[in-house]
């Protein structure tokens, strides 16, 4: 239940974060968001990751939690890549 929980942080965490880039909100919205709303979307984003480590790491210990960190970012952050590129693909086509 931890994995899928850190996860879930994970992936929001890093699509919060593709929210705060301005080329992400330019294909997304069509124009760039407020630079406040910019730091609240990084923050969260930023946030979200902090606590998937804070969870992993109460309930593994620091040793073994960096690791599978490491595995949940890694594999967050290539679906949340994924999915805008499968967006940027249904957007022109």
């Amino acid at each position: 239940m931890t994995h899928l929980v850190t996860l879930v942080l994970c992936m929001a965490g890093f699509a919060a974060l593709a929210l705060g880039a301005g080329r992400q909100q330019e294909d997304l919205f069509g124009r760039e968001l407020a630079r406040a709303a910019t730091a609240t979307w990084r923050g969260g984003g930023a946030l979200l990751l902090a606590t998937a480590l804070v969870l992993l790491v109460a309930a593994h210990g620091w040793g073994l939690a960096l690791v599978m960190f490491s595995g949940h970012t890694s594999l967050a952050a290539g679906l949340v890549y994924l999915s805008l590129a499968a967006w940027n693909r249904l957007q022109i086509g």
